[in-house]
């Protein structure tokens, strides 16, 4: 089942990395079959296997030959990767899939589409500097009622983080943070709600800052050039909900209290 799983993975991933370039392009993700960027060309269907295909292909375009962009492998691997894992956190074991009621199937779904949704987005960010509206509207459609039942209070949460955000978009002028990671927020908060989101939030900071540093220590950025916070998000949000509450207890929450 674990093997199940991870394949069922590689295939979101594939499609996964249809949703960005196209909603990026202007282009539904629905409509016509995958093309190459480059020469436009239809990819055959034996050219579009998630992983395999890459694999011997030697990364590179049937028709053009154009180096095919490493985005597309890795995000089919850690979307496998990420989804045997959740899996795993959630049931325990991966072979008891099988044995799982139907409240734990529609909470397993539920976080298998959060963990999509959330690579989505950081790929998007990562790739295009975009968070596309189209991405965090359906995870917010799908999250609210998950949450109204499960975390009523996550609504409060929501508004408080996006407030948070919205506050920090006009205190940098949007240099820093853009109406994008506001958005993002209020779906943080419907995902996390508290004190997960505090983790969450303390974790991004903390790894922006530094990823920032190290950027600009090798010359990778200038000191006042803004780097995506939204792969930052994304991680942190992943690994708050399923460690966010061990982590507040260990050691954020023994700050304030």
């Amino acid at each position: 089942m674990g093997l199940v799983v991870f394949v069922f993975g590689l295939c979101v991933g594939s499609f996964l990395n249809v949703v960005v370039y196209r909603l990026n392009h202007g282009l539904s993700p629905f409509q016509g079959r995958s093309f190459c960027p480059k020469c436009q060309k239809k990819i055959l269907w034996y050219d579009n296997l998630p992983l395999i295909s890459f694999v011997f292909l030697g990364g590179k375009c049937r028709f053009c030959h154009s180096p095919i962009s490493f985005q597309y492998p890795l995000v089919e691997l850690f979307t496998g990767i990420l989804f045997v894992i959740t899996s795993f956190l959630l049931i325990g074991r991966t072979d008891g899939l099988l044995m799982i009621d139907f409240e734990l199937w529609i909470k397993l779904f539920y976080y298998l589409f959060i963990t999509a949704s959330l690579i989505a987005i950081f790929a998007s960010d990562f790739r295009y500097q975009t968070i596309p509206d189209e991405i965090v509207c359906l995870a917010v459609l799908i999250s609210l009622p998950y949450a109204i039942y499960y975390m009523p209070l996550a609504f409060l949460t929501a508004i408080g983080a996006s407030l948070f955000f919205f506050g920090l978009v006009l205190i940098t002028r949007r240099k820093g943070m853009g109406m994008g990671d506001v958005k993002l927020a209020v779906l943080m908060g419907l995902i996390l709600g508290f004190p997960k989101i505090i983790v969450a939030l303390a974790i991004a900071f903390l790894t922006g800052a530094l990823v920032g540093v190290i950027l600009v220590l090798v010359n990778k950025k200038h000191f006042k050039e803004p780097i995506p916070f939204g792969p930052f998000l994304t991680g942190a949000t992943w690994i708050s909900l399923f460690w966010g509450q061990k982590i507040w207890q260990l050691y954020i929450g023994k700050l304030f209290f």
